[in-house]
């Protein structure tokens, strides 16, 4: 008798030592036993139909060539004509707003930039100020 048989989902003496065994151990591998025992036929089909829609599922991601366009047809052209256009427009309306939202990064940055070193500025000019005035140690730095 080979493996296989020995551990057919079915209430056979090998099965039902695994789950009793299972059940000593660890109760949830008991209850894994017991779940194969009575569905296990069930899931040659349940893997056979989770593979063909992962299959489909993927197959269709590959197929797909542009970031939002569908890989099917409607089977009328006047309408697939208009919705490629109207993704077009909007595909070059995202691009307009990515540039958008670049000019204002770059901007937002020099304007930090321009800020920071304003202030660094004022506090050199501050520093120095207060090493006129003492011609001892730097007076601590106060914000104004």
């Amino acid at each position: 008798m080979n493996q296989s048989a020995l551990l057919r989902p079915d209430w056979t003496p090998a099965t039902i030592a695994l789950m009793i065994l299972g059940f000593v151990v660890f109760w949830p591998l008991g209850l894994a036993m017991l779940a194969y025992i009575i569905f296990g036929e069930r899931l040659r089909g349940f893997k056979r139909d989770a593979n063909s829609a992962a299959d489909g599922f993927f197959a269709g991601c590959r197929r797909s060539h542009g970031r939002y366009r569908p890989h099917f047809s409607t089977g009328n052209v006047a309408f697939d004509d208009w919705r490629k256009a109207e993704l077009d427009r909007l595909e070059e309306e995202r691009r307009k707003l990515d540039e958008m939202r670049e000019d204002f990064e770059t901007y937002v940055r020099e304007l930090r930039r321009a800020k920071d070193q304003d202030e660094f500025d004022r506090y050199m000019r501050d520093r120095k100020n207060a090493r006129r005035d003492d011609n001892g140690p730097v007076a601590e730095y106060q914000a104004p």
